[in-house]
């Protein structure tokens, strides 16, 4: 029942950060809902491989690269899902950290 709750309250936080910033659209909650699986689905297979590839310039930047990771993998679900844009990189840097932000938070309350 916990994870239906997450998807739920994670496809709410993806519509509050796109009424915030200004360059992200989802098109409806069922948009934000499909979007949300696909975050997670990207977050769980391709951002570690992003992770252990740039970890010279991760360390570099003392682990700020990683935000840049997030915001990559917040623009590349936006670019094969209809319903769900994203304007550019600034836009899907703040989006990306935001949503992070939001969901970490609303996530902590759920348990």
């Amino acid at each position: 029942m916990t994870l239906l709750l997450r998807w739920v309250v994670n496809a709410l936080a993806l519509l509050l950060v796109a009424f915030v910033v200004p360059g992200i659209v989802v098109s409806s909650f069922y948009i934000a809902l499909i979007v949300a699986v696909l975050l997670a689905l990207v977050n769980v297979t391709i951002r570690p491989l992003l992770v252990i590839l740039t970890l010279p310039i991760s360390i570099i930047t003392l682990g700020l690269f990683t935000l840049v990771i997030n915001a990559l993998c917040f623009w590349f679900v936006a670019s094969f899902v209809s319903g769900f844009a994203v304007g550019g990189f600034f836009s899907a840097f703040i989006g990306a950290l935001l949503y992070s932000v939001v969901t970490t938070v609303a996530n902590r309350y759920i348990e």
